[in-house]
């Protein structure tokens, strides 16, 4: 699992995410009308929804790379597995921090328990914060990757059953920019130069830690292969002839 495999490319996506970042800010700030409801404050749709698809996406890419770890063994799709799911955390909190500042914008209170969408969301995430620690706790590292990647397969299913329910469930509270209907074509524009910035920074930041960890391993695995030289070369003058 050499470090070049994951750091090729990395700085054109970089630039790329770079670039559709910036082009999606300015579309949010300087293009997007404003919400005839919701005004300024609906703009926080255009970060916390993209936060939100992406971050369940990268549970699902855990799923999947767990699963092919599971059919060959191959420790690496156990690596790739462990950061989707990290990096897939890490904008989960991000997501959960905007959607309570626009619920306490459009609502005035920083979370609503009867809202469906709100409380699969915060489940998923709960479930999945419970992935490191699970991880953690087991010392042996080929079990370790093993129940890791059953636990990622069984709760990265339950990710688009969980979407499907609350889906069929009928809500009235949640703010309905997405779902409503068609989004006129400047907000549409937007929402999707702004899902592909946050979908190009996820991809670049698991890019980005695969290539440190991957590193990582190489210079222990190095230290260790040093170490052992050093330790047996004493042996081998002391037993040669003076």
């Amino acid at each position: 699992m050499p470090a070049p495999i994951y750091s090729r490319g990395l700085r054109g996506l970089a630039l790329a995410t770079v670039a559709s970042l910036g082009l999606a800010l300015a579309l949010v700030f300087f293009y997007a009308p404003l919400d005839a409801d919701q005004g300024f404050v609906q703009k926080i749709f255009y970060i916390h929804v993209p936060l939100a698809i992406v971050s369940l996406c990268g549970y699902i890419l855990g799923a999947l790379f767990a699963i092919v770890h599971l059919r060959t063994s191959d420790r690496k799709w156990d690596m790739r597995s462990y950061v989707a799911i990290h990096m897939a955390l890490i904008f989960s909190v991000g997501g959960l921090i905007t959607g309570s500042i626009w619920a306490k914008a459009s609502w005035g209170h920083w979370w609503v328990w009867q809202e469906p969408e709100l409380v699969s969301y915060l489940i998923v995430v709960l479930l999945f914060a419970t992935y490191q620690p699970l991880r953690f706790s087991i010392e042996d590292p080929e079990r370790q990757a093993r129940y890791a990647s059953v636990f990622s397969v069984v709760a990265g299913a339950f990710v688009p059953l969980n979407f499907i329910a609350v889906r069929l469930a009928q809500s009235y509270v949640h703010p309905r920019v997405l779902a409503a209907g068609h989004l006129p074509p400047s907000m549409g524009l937007t929402f999707a130069v702004s899902l592909l910035g946050v979908a190009l920074l996820y991809i670049t930041l698991w890019k980005l830690e695969l290539a440190a960890k991957s590193s990582r391993m190489q210079v222990r695995r190095l230290r260790r292969e040093l170490l052992g030289e050093t330790a047996v070369r004493p042996l081998g003058r002391s037993a040669a002839p003076s």
